[in-house]
């Protein structure tokens, strides 16, 4: 059996965020969302995001941003600073997530100068 205390152990906070409003109104909204989903990543607070999807569908139901924060309270000031929960068109939840187990992995190629990550 692993020994558990040698996970990671490391605490990141799980923003699902849900429509409200008619997918027109949310289109307004999309490129200022867009644009601080990329300030969120750029300033190392964002660990991931994207759209989730229901089994047997192509439109995603439900979004999910997985951020860096001290508390509740952090995770909560950066959920209200999304355009799209500005200006009410998508609802969120908060959970704190412990990540203990997982890898990835990143292959950069010199020779064409690709990076992939798998």
């Amino acid at each position: 059996m692993a020994d558990s205390s040698n996970f990671l152990q490391k605490t990141l906070y799980v923003i699902t965020t849900v429509p409200c409003a008619p997918l027109e109104e949310m289109r307004k909204h999309l490129p200022a969302h867009i644009d601080r989903q990329v300030e969120l990543e750029k300033a190392g607070i964002m660990f991931g995001a994207g759209p989730v999807f229901n089994e047997g569908s192509d439109v995603p139901d439900a979004g999910m941003i997985i951020v860096r924060a001290d508390s509740f309270d952090h995770a909560r000031e950066i959920a209200d600073g999304d355009p799209m929960h500005i200006n009410g068109v998508r609802s969120y939840t908060i959970q704190r997530w412990r990540m203990n187990e997982g890898s990835f992995n990143v292959t950069i190629s010199y020779s064409d100068q690709k990076a992939e990550i798998g």
